[in-house]
């Protein structure tokens, strides 16, 4: 059988779904068949397989286990980019950084994807943040794909990439480099200082404490279904400190789900002090 013309069948593209949305809460649903099985033809061609079939044989293996993970990692999007949504960017510097005075400040990339997101926000940090370097500063940042964790530790990204950060916050911030893809840049060491980067499947349990001054979970929850955000947003609600902040996307919202957090603007919900 061609790969090209490998058919995924009605059973099988509901055993994918089951199979991911068990694993980390992501809903394939009708009309995704076409997504799950282009990206299923990477991993066939990778592994050299012949056919769909065996690689559902596969997984559904002991010896193919580890693959499970790799599938949940192509079928995730990791679409982003430096400051996505500058809104939420602009009300963090403007109006919540300036109340906070505390010693001691953690803030919360949920799905940091290839790192441009918690490296946007180390720099609105250090930009609004008087003597930041006295202070207890940190942005955990997680994600479900090792391989997107592995882009944003190396925190190399093309001049393309860079195209929404302001000419003096790359002087500032970023060193230029070579590695073989033409103009590129360096994630600098004021920037990395703040950020600290691990896995984290957001269905499993959260190995962190807090609480956080703010967190950010922006287009994630769009690939959820109603109960499995109503879980999570209740589990940010208990992880933020009185008074703090959750982002979510613009494209999501909270209308559909029952919470206590008090609606600021768009995408923007605080927790009741």
């Amino acid at each position: 059988m061609s790969l090209l013309t490998a058919e995924l069948n009605n059973r099988q593209f509901q055993e994918i779904s089951r199979l991911v949305y068990q694993k980390c809460g992501i809903s394939l649903k009708s009309g995704k068949e076409a997504l799950v099985r282009a990206r299923l033809m990477k991993r066939l061609r990778a592994l050299e397989i012949p056919s769909i079939k065996a690689y559902m044989e596969l997984i559904s293996s002991d010896q193919g286990q580890a693959e499970i993970h790799t599938l949940i990692d192509v079928m995730t999007t990791n679409k982003t980019s430096f400051f996505r949504e500058s809104a939420h960017f602009d009300y963090l510097s403007q109006v919540i950084l300036p109340e906070l005075d505390q010693q001691r400040l953690r803030f919360w990339s949920a799905a940091c994807s290839s790192g441009e997101e918690p490296y946007t926000l180390a720099m609105v940090l250090r930009e609004n943040i008087a003597a930041i370097d006295k202070k207890d500063v940190l942005i955990l940042s997680t994600d479900i794909s090792n391989r997107m964790l592995e882009t944003a530790r190396e925190g190399i990204y093309s001049q393309e990439r860079m195209a929404d950060i302001p000419q003096p916050l790359i002087q500032r911030y970023f060193e230029r480099c070579s590695n073989g893809l033409g103009k590129s840049y360096r994630v600098g060491p004021a920037l990395r200082k703040l950020v600290r980067l691990a896995p984290l499947n957001l269905m499993q349990p959260w190995p962190m404490k807090g609480p956080f001054n703010v967190i950010f979970c922006r287009n994630v929850m769009i690939y959820f279904d109603r109960p499995t955000q109503q879980q999570l947003v209740n589990r940010f609600y208990d992880l933020l400190m009185p008074g703090g902040y959750l982002f979510v996307g613009h494209s999501e919202g909270l209308s559909g789900v029952r919470h206590d957090f008090q609606y600021m603007k768009p995408a923007t919900y605080r927790k009741r002090k």
